[in-house]
């Protein structure tokens, strides 16, 4: 006869530690970004806001100063995000980095979820009409089926 312990239900021990969300400045990243900080808020994760900097070969090719326009992007979203946090912080205490990656903003969500080890990955809906025919983002990253992925309207 063994001696069996009743399961006890433990509570928040499992889940999210790593909530990586998906921004670029439009309205619905910036959605995202406050719903996934809701998320790692109630289950007291990191939140990796990332930034992919697109690569805009044709752009560079033609002496357009692309490296330094999405380095200012990144700088301005940052600054907003830190404006956003200071005003709740007496309310929302939630961990939170920045991470900048490059490349196309799939490759990029994918890299960054991988180096993070993200448990969960949280994005805007796309905007573009051209999506609806090659397919975005967010519909991407749910077909790798790597992560659970939330699109956030």
């Amino acid at each position: 006869m063994t001696d069996q312990q009743p399961h006890q239900f433990e509570r928040g021990t499992d889940g999210p530690k790593v909530i990586v969300v998906g921004i670029d400045g439009s309205e619905s990243s910036l959605r995202a970004a406050s719903y996934a900080g809701g998320l790692a808020r109630r289950q007291n994760a990191l939140l990796a806001i990332v930034y992919v900097q697109p690569v805009l070969a044709a752009g560079a090719s033609m002496g357009a100063p692309v490296a330094d326009t999405t380095g200012e992007i990144a700088e301005g979203l940052v600054n907003e995000i830190r404006t956003a946090t200071e005003r709740v912080k007496e309310i929302f205490a939630v961990r939170w980095e920045f991470h900048t990656f490059r490349g196309d903003p799939y490759n990029g969500l994918v890299t960054a979820a991988d180096e993070l080890k993200a448990d969960a990955v949280v994005v805007g809906a796309s905007e573009s009409a051209g999506h609806r025919i090659i397919g975005s983002v967010a519909v991407r990253l749910v077909k790798a089926g790597r992560w659970p992925v939330t699109v956030v309207p």
